[in-house]
């Protein structure tokens, strides 16, 4: 039997149509504009994208674009480590509802935990932000 681990899922509304927010999260290049756990290091290399974290480089690997507001997206560690982001845009009425899942890697603290939290959260509000104006 596989065990689960601690997950949060973090949700925001966001005032414009889920396929103008999908179509603008679904480029990597533009996570720079609201992704700051991401985004400030994300860079394409050759056929695939690399970012840079405060312990490792890693390589990114994207979802293909589809009619469904997937945008999972997995990093890899140079040790074949991988760390899975499931990441949804949804329609909600006329806007959108934007869902990102954080899960507890092995042995992290429940601080560490909460400030990812915290940096997701920080990270959709940008994007709301950015989206509504």
């Amino acid at each position: 039997m596989t065990a689960t681990v601690d997950s949060r899922t973090i949700s925001i509304r966001i005032e414009r149509p889920w396929r103008t927010v999908y179509d603008f999260t679904s480029v990597p290049a533009n996570f720079a504009a609201w992704a700051k756990g991401m985004g400030e290091t994300l860079q394409r290399l050759d056929d695939h994208w690399i970012v840079q974290t405060p312990s490792s480089r890693m390589r990114v690997r994207f979802s293909e674009k589809n009619d469904f507001g997937v945008l999972d997206h997995a990093l890899t560690a140079s040790d074949g480590s991988e760390i899975s982001v499931p990441l949804r845009v949804i329609a909600n009425g006329g806007g959108s509802e934007v869902m990102l899942t954080v899960f507890r890697l092995p042995g992290m603290s429940d601080a560490a935990l909460a400030a990812d939290v915290d940096a997701v959260e920080r990270d959709l509000h940008a994007l709301k932000t950015l989206m509504e104006s």
